[in-house]
């Protein structure tokens, strides 16, 4: 094989064609299927964004490697693919680490690969020099250094499938200088790359024993109080067609974490979101498809679930079984488990019915709590609080029927009320701070959900906390045009403003802004104008539907800037009792 450090490396030789590194590489992520890319270039990776770009991916570049994570990780969920992350070497590779581990944390996945610097100059101090491999470690489920040009397509491919086999997760590529220098002929970079494939992942497969699929039926099927909970995990796995029959055939009461919301309809007759205090404290048998028993579930544990309760865990990860001890454990696809349980109760069915106690009593609980929140939503508060603008905003993302927006989430307050208020109707519509609580995310997400599925609206629901960890991507909505609405509840700072007590005022440094605050009132719309954006400042109902209105009919980038009365919200949101 050709092997030369030349920097400037000819495209031909003896009549051969040359490649580079930056080439090979390319190569070897389209030879994969990767066709999106979310980054920052800079030394030594730019060429590689370029020759990716020639060979059919598209590269999405942002203005900071933590939004161009977040965005690669929720590309990987929305798709089932593997989002795909560039970035530079040292500090880039650092900002990468957030959008990394975020997709370990969540399960989605997730490729970050970096440029380092030269081999040999590593451990003199050479330009953004970093132990990357080491640096990534905690956050990633496979890291691989290529240490030559002839590593690289076996390097990528392995990434690219472990990323998705298993539980997904984050993995990493580290491409020193050197070897992205070094070449090598077209016919040996054919010949390796078509050699890498023995890395690509087989079809899923499900070795869950009958014997288990006929104990998990006959638990539902005795249940006094069954609940069906699902999770993103059973989002990604597209299991929302045999959940679906699931709760259809059997009648049992379904409850969705926030990401899991959509899967099958919020409005539907069996769904038990408005009842989850009694669904969860009352259920003696628990389907938790997909779904961790984490916070986010409250472990699974008393005094939120009841002592008694038998769970039935169906995930994709063996250990994640063997950490929560539950009843029964079934390991594998969530979609391809759901089948099997499926196929079970088809053979022998049997239908809890409308007028079962469980079912009336999780139904006119739901009813009785939506009776409640309507007569909330019905006030018109101005200056507004968090429930009037949200009401406002559930109606008109309602009026646009299908496909549904996809809705981003993030915030105390304003994703707190925004999963009570807003209704998701539609599997994979629904992006927020996730198993993590993740903040700043927002903007990496939208631009996700616009280049995964660019035949929908996009709209985003943030805190003005939220909003400002990723605002600068606004110039990267109207550059691409994406189609996205950002609607950014402002309340003056994080909770709203300055809470603070009297006793808590004092101090040589009292005069200064209290650490919650930001500057009241503030233009944040103003910021995608100077880019040629649409900006809207709103403050009364009206100023709201007509806002709405004309943007999501644009489909155009904009910022809705809804002004919050300060004093509207809670500190912390639901989790006060963390602070």
């Amino acid at each position: 094989m050709a092997d030369s450090t030349d920097p400037n490396p000819p495209t031909t030789q003896n009549s051969q064609t040359i490649l580079d590194g930056n080439q090979l590489i390319a190569k070897s992520l389209a030879g994969f299927g990767v066709d999106r890319m979310f980054g920052v270039v800079g030394i030594p990776v730019t060429s590689l964004a370029t020759r990716a770009v020639s060979l059919g991916v598209r590269f999405i570049a942002f203005h900071n490697e933590q939004s161009a994570g977040y965005a690669a990780s929720a590309y990987g969920f929305l798709t089932g693919r593997p989002g795909v992350l560039l970035t530079v070497s040292g500090p880039g590779c650092v900002h990468g680490l957030a959008g990394l581990s975020n997709a370990m944390t969540n399960a989605w996945p997730t490729v970050m690969i970096s440029g380092s610097c030269d081999q040999k100059d590593f451990g003199r101090g050479d330009f953004q020099e970093l132990d990357q491999i080491a640096a990534v470690k905690p956050f990633s489920k496979f890291s691989v250094k290529a240490k030559s040009i002839k590593e690289i397509p076996d390097c990528v491919f392995q990434a690219l499938a472990k990323a998705g086999s298993g539980r997904p997760g984050g993995c990493y590529l580290d491409f020193p200088s050197d070897v992205l220098h070094q070449t090598i002929s077209e016919s040996d970079a054919e010949s390796l790359v078509a050699a890498a494939e023995r890395f690509r992942e087989s079809e899923k497969v499900v070795n869950v024993p009958s014997s288990q699929i006929e104990e998990a039926v006959s638990l539902l099927r005795h249940a006094e109080r069954p609940l069906i909970v699902f999770g993103k995990g059973a989002a990604f796995a597209r299991a929302e067609d045999e959940l679906g029959k699931l709760v259809e055939r059997t009648g049992i009461p379904f409850l969705p974490t926030p990401m899991g919301k959509g899967l099958l309809p919020d409005t539907h007759e069996l769904a038990a979101t408005a009842a989850r205090s009694l669904a969860i404290g009352k259920c003696d048998v628990a389907l938790v498809v997909g779904a961790r028993l984490n916070w986010l579930l409250h472990f699974g544990e008393p005094p939120k679930w009841s002592k008694d309760v038998k769970f039935i865990l169906v995930d994709v990860d063996k250990e994640e079984i063997e950490l929560r001890k539950p009843h029964l454990g079934l390991v594998g696809d969530a979609k391809l488990v759901l089948e099997k349980i499926n196929k079970e109760i088809k053979d022998d069915p049997f239908c809890l019915g409308k007028s079962h106690s469980w079912v009336e009593a999780i139904s006119n609980k739901a009813k009785d709590n939506v009776v409640k929140m309507e007569a909330q939503l019905a006030k018109e508060v101005v200056p507004f609080n968090f429930l009037t603008p949200m009401k406002i905003i559930r109606d008109a993302i309602s009026g646009l029927g299908s496909p549904a927006p996809i809705l981003v989430s993030e915030g105390a307050n304003t994703m707190d009320v925004g999963r009570a208020v807003l209704v998701q109707t539609e599997p994979r519509t629904r992006l927020d701070a996730g198993t993590w609580g993740t903040m700043g995310v927002g903007l990496g997400y939208c631009i996700a959900a616009a280049v995964a599925s660019p035949d929908r609206l996009v709209v985003a629901v943030e805190g003005d906390s939220g909003f400002g960890f990723s605002a600068m991507e606004v110039e990267t909505l109207v550059r691409y045009q994406f189609p996205v609405v950002v609607i950014v509840f402002n309340n003056g700072g994080v909770y709203g403003g300055d809470r603070r007590s009297p006793d808590e005022i004092s101090g040589p440094y009292k005069d200064d802004p209290a650490p919650t605050s930001f500057v009241p009132s503030a233009g944040y719309h103003t910021l995608i104008e100077a880019f040629g954006g649409k900006g809207y400042l709103v403050g009364t109902p009206e100023e709201l539907k007509s806002a709405l209105s004309e943007s999501f009919s644009a489909r155009k980038p904009a910022v809705i800037n809804v002004i919050i009365d300060p004093y509207a919200g809670a500190e912390s949101g639901r989790l006060q009792h963390k602070n």
